[in-house]
C-alpha cells in the first residue's frame, strides 16, 4: 500500500500551503527498504492516564456501558475525559452493545451478524450514570443493529426519555445510524425530546461505497438528516465528514452543497486515522490549515456552525460547548431566533487541534 501524501486536492488559489512538510523514513530490511510517512506532530496526543479519566472508565464498567470514545480508539479521549472538573468532561455513550452489524472499513468497532440481545435495564442505567455525573451536555450515539427489526430506535428513544425524567436540564444529542432507511424510525428517535440530532456521512458520495458499509448509502444518510429535521420545530441537525479518504476538492464541494439542500446546521470535518492494518489506509494527511479552509467554506455556504480540525471528531467536546451555549440561549431568549444565536456563536469559532 502506498504512504499517505500530504495533500490530494487540486490547487486552489484559497488553500494555504504553509504548514511543514509530512516527515519520512525508511524502514525494514536493508535490501527491502520502504519509505513510510511518520505521524504529523499535529496528530500526536498523550497517552490517557489522568485521575478524572480513570474515574470515569470506573463508572462506566461499574454501570456496564460502552463509549465510542474507547471503541473507536478516539485520540481526544485524554482531553475530553481527563479535565480537572468532572462536570466538565465528555463521554459519548454508545447504546445496545459493543458489537455492531455492519462492517465500514474505517471503524474498529467490532462486528457479528448476530450481537448479544438488548439490555433492557440499559435506558434506567445510562440516564442514572449521567445523573450522577452532572453533565450539562452528552452524546448518546449506538452501534447499527440490523438484526433488530426497529433498529434499535425505541431503545434509543427510551434512553433519551429516561435521561430528561431525570436530568431535565441536561442537553441530548443523538447520533444515530440510518435504520436501514426507515424514517418512521428516525421520527421516533428525534421525537423523544432530545436537542440534537446527528447522523454522519462520513464521506463524499463517490467514495461511500468502498468506505461504508453497503447497506449504507450517501443519499439514504441525507434523507435521514432532512426526515430529523422535519420532525420537530427548531430541532439542530447535525453530521461529520472524515477526510483523508482520497476525496477531492470538487467531491467535498458538492457533499457541502447537497447538506445545505436539507438544512443541516453543523458540519465537522475531522482527519481520518487508519484504527489498525486490516482498516482502509490514510490516503492523505490534511494539514491544520487546510481544515481551517474548510470551516471557512463551510460558514460561507451557511452552515451555522463548523469545527474542522485533525483531531476533531463528531462529539468533540469544544463543538458540544458551542452547541450547548447556543440552545442555552435559544431557551432563554423566546424573542430572537436560534439561526441569529447560531451565527452568532459561529462568527469567528475555530477548533483546530
Amino acid at each position: 500500500t502506498s504512504a499517505p501524501t500530504f495533500s490530494n486536492t487540486p490547487p486552489s488559489s484559497d488553500l494555504p500551503t504553509s504548514d511543514p512538510p509530512l516527515r519520512t523514513a525508511l524502514v525494514g530490511p536493508a535490501n527491502r527498504k520502504r519509505e513510510i510517512t511518520r505521524l504529523p506532530t499535529w496528530l500526536q496526543t498523550p497517552i490517557p492516564n489522568s485521575p478524572n479519566y480513570k474515574r470515569i472508565k470506573a463508572d462506566l464498567r461499574g454501570l456496564n456501558l460502552h463509549t465510542v470514545c474507547e471503541e473507536a480508539r478516539c485520540p481526544n479521549i485524554n482531553d475530553c475525559w481527563g479535565g480537572s472538573d468532572k462536570s466538565a468532561a465528555t463521554a459519548t455513550i454508545m447504546l445496545m452493545g459493543d458489537t455492531c452489524t455492519r462492517g465500514c472499513r474505517f471503524c474498529s468497532v467490532k462486528t457479528s451478524r448476530a450481537p448479544p440481545p438488548l439490555d433492557p435495564h440499559e435506558p434506567e442505567h445510562t440516564a442514572e450514570a449521567l445523573k450522577r455525573w452532572g453533565l450539562g451536555y452528552v452524546v448518546l450515539t449506538s452501534v447499527d443493529r440490523d438484526d433488530l427489526a426497529d433498529g434499535g430506535a425505541r431503545h434509543f428513544a427510551e434512553t433519551v426519555r429516561k435521561i430528561k425524567d431525570k436530568a431535565p436540564g441536561m442537553l441530548v444529542e443523538a447520533l444515530t445510524g440510518d435504520y436501514a432507511g426507515d424514517l418512521g424510525m428516525v421520527d421516533l428517535v428525534a421525537e423523544s425530546g432530545l436537542d440534537v440530532y446527528a447522523h454522519n456521512v462520513e464521506t463524499v458520495e463517490e467514495l461511500t461505497p468502498t468506505v461504508r458499509d453497503r447497506r449504507a448509502g450517501f443519499r439514504q444518510s441525507l434523507r435521514v438528516l432532512e426526515r430529523a429535521k422535519g420532525a420537530r420545530e427548531a430541532m439542530i441537525t447535525k453530521t461529520s465528514v472524515m477526510l483523508g479518504l482520497g476525496e477531492t476538492e470538487e467531491q467535498l464541494w458538492e457533499m457541502l452543497r447537497e447538506l445545505r439542500k436539507v438544512d443541516v446546521d453543523v458540519v465537522t470535518f475531522g482527519q481520518y486515522m487508519q484504527p489498525t492494518k486490516r482498516h482502509m489506509p490514510v490516503h492523505t494527511y490534511v494539514t491544520p490549515t487546510v481544515f481551517e479552509t474548510w470551516r471557512q467554506r463551510a460558514l460561507d455556504m451557511g452552515f451555522l456552525y463548523c469545527a474542522s480540525g485533525p483531531l476533531v471528531r463528531s462529539s468533540y467536546k469544544a463543538g458540544e460547548a458551542f452547541i450547548e451555549n447556543v440552545i442555552k440561549k435559544r431557551n432563554g431568549r423566546r424573542d430572537v431566533t436560534m439561526v441569529k444565536d447560531l451565527a452568532e456563536i459561529s462568527k469567528g469559532a475555530s477548533i483546530l487541534s
